[in-house]
């Protein structure tokens, strides 16, 4: 499964470079801030969970990777402008220096407005798309909605509202379902809906990925805790001292750790519909849940 997951990094891999190369002209600088976040030794979590999905669904990779392509752009710009002093005010990403500390403010602004444009002329090059036009509109759309004020940017603003007091569980769930969670999700619905999943399929993979987005937001609070700085490449405690609402602060690192579990648990019954054809995503949410960093 390692391998398999390797490959798809790869491929993954070389169409982002493909999609965006470096430059020789007067505005280069944005195309290298691009490049230096989007290849800063991400997960490929969610374009991993979008070529995944297709395959499982019975369609091919080539007609997944371009909307698994564009999540990547739009979770790295959202990173970028995490980073930032107005928001999270990180110097350090994956171990490296934030996109905002290795160029400047504005260039960093410019270089997550740049890639979020660039995922959407990416989902909607038909001539290069392996889909008809109303898939990929559907797909496209799809990705829209999660990355939005209802979706992930909608999530960050309830993280900011939410810095000066103890938020509740379900405030901390409503949180990172858009936060996090619309993301992943963006990603399940784009590789089945560019297979051709059907109704009750796409429904499945919706719960899913909602699923494994809690799990994987909660397994990341209890790393923050729990976690190797030199292995998580970013400070340890860095919520805490940010006075992040977390769930490990609202349950207890021990109830924290159930959670997640149990919600991984519940992405993988999700998948039951499709048979084996489901092994290769049950192994990646298992080391996911497992992972240390």
């Amino acid at each position: 499964m390692k391998e398999i997951l390797d490959n798809k990094i790869k491929v993954i891999d070389s169409a982002l470079s493909s999609y965006i190369q470096r430059q020789d002209n007067p505005q280069s600088v944005i195309y290298e801030a691009m490049r230096y976040s989007l290849f800063a030794g991400g997960k490929r979590l969610r374009p991993v969970i979008a070529m995944a999905v297709c395959e499982m669904c019975g369609g091919r990779d080539e007609a997944a990777l371009p909307f698994a392509c564009a999540v990547e752009m739009i979770h790295t710009y959202s990173l970028i402008h995490d980073d930032l002093p107005a928001m999270d005010n990180d110097a350090l990403r994956r171990g490296n220096p934030t996109c905002h500390i290795r160029f400047d403010e504005a260039t960093a602004i410019l270089a997550g407005d740049a890639l979020l444009n660039r995922a959407f002329e990416v989902m909607t090059d038909m001539p290069q798309l392996f889909v008809d036009a109303q898939t990929a509109l559907k797909a496209a759309r799809a990705v829209a909605c999660a990355a939005g004020a209802d979706g992930m940017i909608g999530g960050q603003i309830v993280d900011i509202a939410g810095e000066s007091k103890n938020m509740s569980g379900d405030e901390l769930m409503y949180m990172h379902r858009l936060k996090t969670g619309a993301l992943i999700k963006a990603a399940a619905l784009a590789g089945g809906i560019a297979a051709g999943a059907s109704r009750e399929e796409l429904a499945r993979l919706e719960e899913f990925a909602c699923s494994l987005g809690m799990a994987f937001q909660i397994q990341d609070d209890v790393l923050d805790v729990t976690g190797d700085e030199q292995i998580l490449g970013k400070p340890v405690g860095s919520d805490e001292k940010n006075k992040k609402s977390t769930y490990v602060k609202a349950y207890g690192l021990e109830q924290a750790r159930k959670m997640a579990a149990d919600f991984s648990g519940k992405a993988i019954d999700a998948l039951d519909i499709f048979g084996e054809k489901a092994g290769f995503l049950i192994w990646l949410v298992q080391m996911l849940i497992n992972r240390i960093s």
